[in-house]
């Protein structure tokens, strides 16, 4: 199944909107009203990359097919959703099917529009789904904390485990996130297989209005300043503009983006900034029927990267030829790459590189 990125949050702070423009469509009911979603909305979303471009001129290739990452709408949660409150059994389960986390903070007011707090607050809000997620993830440790208690009689090597889930719980407790602790700890390795909610990687979402498009307020510095203290990441985007900017044809929204100053869509940059929350990267390929961008993990070697396009390829799988992208810019046809020794013969063990051009060679 691909990886999918749930779109999380208070109710009635965007997250709909977002999601409808983001896959261009009116899909997802948005409603001025708290729990409007209520089953998860799932869309695939395309990563803006301009390499196809140049790729598809230099190949003369009839189409171009990007790569694309999933994000799922989850409904709003509110306090004591830990607890059964509101949707919150249901917002807990959802988010826990996916593998990361759009956190959508409204900075904005708007007395036509409920914000569940009486107003909007983004340090507020922020700490309320963080704290309804670590009761969640606390209430799942302290069972698996039991559990452990009674294996390690029968199995004394099973203390360590024990001993991370305490820290664990300890750091829950005092509302540090399970990813706080480093990849390739016992820590890291119980909270993945306790399924925590506070593992998943963060990304916050920072919703604003017209007026704060291109500038700063409180409200975006208390965004970034959260998601700095994480070591993650924030997007600043205005919902409304977005989901007006996705109605339009691409030249009207081109000419709309220009008079409010913006270089580009604000849902690019979450597309890409999901799908590097994701871990993913990508490698291309290019020929006359298309100039296409695949997705894989980061640290896939090449059998497991040309099985990405089909099975039979990694099965068969020979070597793969390979050259970088800013070579192939550079020299613009394959003739040209070999005369300069620009083109390389990778085998099995070889770890694929983001943007890697590759001609994979397999029996058939």
């Amino acid at each position: 199944m691909p990886l999918s990125c749930g779109i999380v949050g208070l109710p009635n702070v965007g997250k709909t909107t977002i999601f409808n423009a983001l896959t261009r469509s009116a899909q997802a009911l948005a409603a001025n009203y708290p729990f409007a979603t209520i089953e998860p909305n799932v869309g695939e979303v395309a990563v803006p990359d301009p390499r196809l471009t140049v790729l598809q001129e230099l190949v003369n290739a009839r189409r171009i097919v990007p790569a694309t990452v999933r994000f799922v709408d989850i409904a709003g949660l509110a306090r004591g959703a830990s607890t059964g409150e509101g949707l919150g059994n249901a917002f807990l389960s959802h988010i826990r099917e996916t593998d990361a986390i759009a956190m959508v903070v409204r900075c904005f007011d708007d007395g036509d529009v409920t914000h569940v707090e009486g107003k909007p607050d983004p340090r507020r809000d922020c700490e309320i789904v963080a704290i309804e997620l670590a009761l969640a993830d606390l209430a799942t440790m302290r069972k698996r904390i039991a559990k452990l208690e009674r294996e390690i009689r029968a199995q004394p090597n099973m203390r360590p485990y024990l001993e991370a889930a305490t820290l664990l719980c300890s750091a829950l407790e005092e509302a540090r996130p399970a990813r706080s602790f480093a990849s390739g700890t016992l820590e890291a390795q119980v909270a993945a297989d306790s399924f925590l909610l506070t593992r998943k990687p963060m990304l916050y979402v920072a919703n604003v209005d017209e007026a704060q498009i291109g500038g700063s307020s409180d409200q975006i510095r208390a965004v970034e300043e959260i998601a700095q203290a994480e070591g993650g990441r924030a997007v600043v985007l205005s919902g409304k503009i977005e989901a007006e900017l996705a109605g339009l044809l691409e030249p009207e929204a081109a000419d709309f983006r220009r008079e409010l100053g913006l270089e580009r869509s604000g849902l690019d940059d979450l597309s890409a900034a999901a799908y590097d929350l994701l871990g993913l990267m990508t490698f291309l390929t290019a020929g006359e029927k298309e100039a296409r961008a695949w997705p894989i993990p980061k640290g896939t070697k090449a059998p497991r990267a040309a099985g990405t396009i089909h099975s039979d390829l990694e099965r068969g799988f020979i070597r793969a030829e390979v050259v970088s992208y800013d070579d192939y810019r550079r020299y613009r046809t394959m003739e040209a790459l070999r005369a300069a020794g620009r083109m390389r013969s990778e085998g099995r063990e070889y770890v694929m590189r983001e943007g890697d051009v590759v001609n994979f060679r397999f029996n058939v």
